[in-house]
């Protein structure tokens, strides 16, 4: 019996009739146009910028800066650079577009799956939500919350005092913080053991349910072996425990921590805005699950909130994922429209440098490296969570 041996390999054809060699040459020319073409265009617009008499370069970044930020997480100087300036309006964007990814992910889901619930009213409430703030603009929600913050809300003389220590007025919403302590180290260390014990604690849990099918809770006991870390840091750091307060006086309310109404208007916004379109990629996900899964749960004796928990959500969550990666890209990008209202985002910044330094190639080209490489990040962690998501076979 003659034995099967292998194919021998295909060698390369560098001729003309080689379709592999003609798709090579064909990249080949595409690319050295592109860069061609792009070479002109510099090479264009700076002889023009040269012939206007326009300065070009970025120089201007290690410069002072001239002008002062309402609204930043760190400390700036008008005597400092353009540099930290852009550090400062990309940490507020940062700043909007994080906490908003959060909050939006939040109600959106709860949303989404309200409009699943067999209860009519809450059904009907959360459709209503969807098709107001869907079919409404951004811009004009955050013109319409802008005028609540500074419109509707009392003066700061007569503050609103939701809770005890917290102000909330036309100047924003001042609440206390912690002093800072050389014992909120330990404090902070104890949370994160406390986060790895929680996830011990859940991957028990989870092993402890496919060997023996009992569940056990994983919600609440790895809440509280987080807070338990955070006590022990607590109290082995010493119990430090000085509040900056906010203060009332006759005219003002001085301390403790604040934002700005326009801080509160661009998070409002966002949140609510993405959240309707959560709440459909949602909804769309959870229906995407075959009907014999509820099937299944129900004949398990598993609750409706322990079937969407532990058998709807995990298995729509592979067409939720991508959906839900283009509103989080939406987020950040829709942070600049901030503007509009006066928050100092990344934009903001670049349009005060542009306006007092005449650089506006340069400064364009910075935002838009700021959010192309926001984008890329956020596009590559959600890949990596698509997949470890999916669906694995055997």
């Amino acid at each position: 019996m003659t034995p099967i041996t292998a194919p021998p390999p295909k060698a390369r054809q560098w001729s003309w009739r080689s379709k592999a060699f003609r798709n090579i040459v064909y990249q080949v020319i595409a690319l050295v146009a592109v860069v061609a073409i792009g070479a002109y265009l510099v090479h264009n617009t700076l002889t023009n910028m040269r012939a206007r008499g326009i300065q070009s370069g970025f120089d201007f970044i290690t410069q002072p800066a001239g002008f002062a930020i309402g609204e930043s997480l760190f400390p700036f100087d008008s005597s400092e650079s353009y540099g930290k300036a852009f550090l400062i309006g990309l940490s507020n964007t940062l700043r909007v577009a994080l906490v908003g990814i959060v909050l939006s992910t939040l109600l959106g889901t709860l949303i989404g799956v309200g409009k699943l619930s067999k209860n009519f009213l809450i059904r009907t409430l959360c459709s209503t939500y969807v098709e107001i703030f869907r079919n409404v603009p951004l811009l004009l929600q955050l013109f319409i919350w802008y005028f609540v913050m500074t419109e509707l809300l009392p003066p700061i003389e007569e503050p609103l005092r939701p809770l005890p220590g917290v102000f909330f007025s036309k100047n924003g919403l001042q609440y206390p913080i912690p002093v800072w302590a050389e014992g909120h180290w330990l404090t902070l260390a104890g949370l994160g053991l406390g986060a790895v014990g929680a996830w011990f604690w859940r991957r028990s849990a989870r092993q402890h349910m496919f060997a023996t099918g009992v569940q056990r809770p994983m919600v609440w006991p790895g809440l509280l072996i987080v807070v338990a870390g955070g006590v022990l840091g607590w109290l082995v750091g010493g119990m430090p425990g000085g509040l900056d307060s906010p203060e009332k006086t006759d005219l003002n309310v001085i301390g403790g921590g604040a934002v700005t109404p326009e801080f509160l208007t661009m998070l409002i916004g966002l949140t609510i805005y993405t959240a309707s379109y959560i709440a459909e990629i949602v909804r769309g996900g959870v229906q995407s699950v075959p009907f014999g899964q509820h099937e299944a749960a129900a004949a398990l004796g598993l609750s409706r909130g322990q079937e969407v928990r532990l058998v709807q959500l995990p298995q729509a969550l592979r067409v939720i994922i991508p959906p839900l990666t283009s509103q989080y890209l939406n987020i950040t990008k829709n942070s600049s429209l901030a503007v509009a209202v006066g928050y100092p985002d990344l934009v903001s910044i670049s349009n005060t440098s542009l306006n007092q330094t005449g650089r506006a190639i340069e400064c364009i080209s910075l935002v838009m490296a700021c959010y192309l490489t926001l984008s890329l990040l956020t596009a590559a962690f959600m890949n990596a969570y698509n997949k470890r998501s999916l669906l694995k076979e055997r």
